[in-house]
């Protein structure tokens, strides 16, 4: 018999106001877990946090390492553990090759990378006490298989793909997990700007004939937080329909 339930965990989302992230957080408080869930606004995180039932949504912005190992100590020393992070937070913006603009690479590099570098190294930090815990970081398929319009996007998903697996060799000695999943085209703020043109492609070249829903990718990340995946570490979940195949 499966054994989800999250009953007594601390976890905390990265970027839980929207989209996966929302889906996330409002999976493993369903799941029993104590969420807090952060946003760049903070109204926005307390709206999101109550939305999702999680116990607090906190204002965080990623790029800021100081910040970031701020709020991690707090979340640990208010509930007294850290057993779950989630690194969600991230953007996306597509720009063919020769239209490339410096700030873009600047942007994209120190929130998807950076950001995740950041937020799994507090996570680390905080485990590292009881010698256990659970980090999931969002990539991309588009980070493995690359995409046209998306070079910048997919060097950074290729970058946090392998920050999970440098960081699942270096702390499963300290009972720590670090997985990664790679969501396809996703049905989120991230892809409403895709025309209806795009999405019926993407569908049709997709093996199980549709988009994914954020709450797919919540319940792979759900899984692999649980004790059901107590022996998975270092891996690329793809998330994609087949996609890829």
């Amino acid at each position: 018999m499966t054994d989800l339930s999250l009953s007594g965990r601390v976890a905390l989302v990265t970027g839980g106001t929207r989209g996966i992230g929302l889906a996330t957080a409002r999976a493993l408080a369903e799941a029993g877990a104590t969420v807090v869930l952060t946003g760049r606004d903070e109204s926005r995180a307390k709206e999101a946090a109550s939305a999702a039932g999680a116990a607090a949504g906190l204002a965080l912005d990623v790029t800021d390492a100081k910040a970031v190992s701020a709020l991690v100590r707090g979340v640990a020393k208010e509930h007294g553990k850290l057993d779950i992070v989630v690194a969600n937070a991230g953007i996306m913006e597509d720009a063919l090759l020769g239209m490339i603009k410096e700030e873009l690479v600047d942007t994209t590099l120190s929130t998807n990378v950076a950001g995740t570098l950041h937020t799994v190294q507090a996570a680390a930090r905080a485990m590292m006490r009881k010698k256990s815990g659970a980090i999931v970081v969002l990539a991309s398929i588009v980070g493995e298989y690359g995409s046209a319009g998306q070079t910048v996007y997919a060097a950074s998903k290729a970058a946090v793909a392998n920050i999970a697996r440098s960081a699942a060799k270096e702390l499963g000695r300290s009972g720590i997990r670090v997985n990664a999943v790679a969501p396809g085209v996703i049905e989120t703020d991230l892809t409403s700007g895709l025309s209806e043109d795009a999405k019926a492609e993407n569908s049709s070249r997709t093996p199980l004939g549709r988009l994914g829903r954020p709450e797919e990718v919540a319940n792979a990340i759900r899984f692999l937080v649980s004790d059901e995946a107590s022996f998975i570490t270092g891996q690329v979940l793809g998330i994609d329909g087949g996609l890829v195949l």
